[in-house]
């Protein structure tokens, strides 16, 4: 029997722009595998206290002002973006991170339940290169109580990510 994208974000929790862009996508599979928590996942902390995993083992996206143009960077949830690396990497002169309003104008959610598909605007979205060397990881799934288990691999190629090293190195 064949769901609709309600039906489906109604069983997983996930954000019903979120659940049709997973089926869009061909990952019924990562849907049917969303969990709501009772707990917020809205940081990385809360997301792995909620799941039960390591920080590392989910996946955020913060957003990014790249000379004026949102950017989200996907990258695991232990570790940091460095905005110098960013630049760098884009070959931009001004990187700030995004306010609240323009996260939620381009991506359609609030910050703490961004998803890595089914934003508002197409934008260019890159990945930190070392998500690649994890195992599954945990991203949000449009609600700051929701997340999805995916192979890093599938994440950056279904975001469209472009891979690159702008995580914070450790000292």
């Amino acid at each position: 029997m064949t769901t609709t994208a309600a039906t489906d974000a109604e069983e997983s929790g996930a954000h019903s722009r979120c659940a049709e862009a997973l089926r869009a996508l061909g990952l019924e599979d990562v849907l049917a595998r969303t969990r709501r928590f009772p707990e917020t996942t809205r940081t990385a902390a809360e997301a792995a206290a909620a799941i039960g995993c390591e920080p590392s083992r989910s996946a955020k996206s913060p957003i990014f002002a790249v000379d004026g143009v949102p950017v989200p960077v996907l990258l695991d949830g232990a570790s940091r973006v460095d905005v110098e690396r960013v630049r760098q990497e884009l070959g931009a002169g001004k990187v700030t991170r995004a306010d609240a309003g323009v996260v939620r104008e381009t991506t359609g959610y609030a910050i703490g339940g961004v998803p890595p598909f089914g934003h508002r605007t197409r934008t260019r979205v890159v990945a930190d290169r070392s998500l690649l060397a994890h195992g599954p990881v945990w991203a949000a799934a449009g609600t700051p109580y929701t997340a999805f288990p995916i192979e890093p691999k599938e994440l950056v190629v279904h975001a469209g990510a472009t891979p690159v090293d702008v995580r914070e190195q450790s000292a």
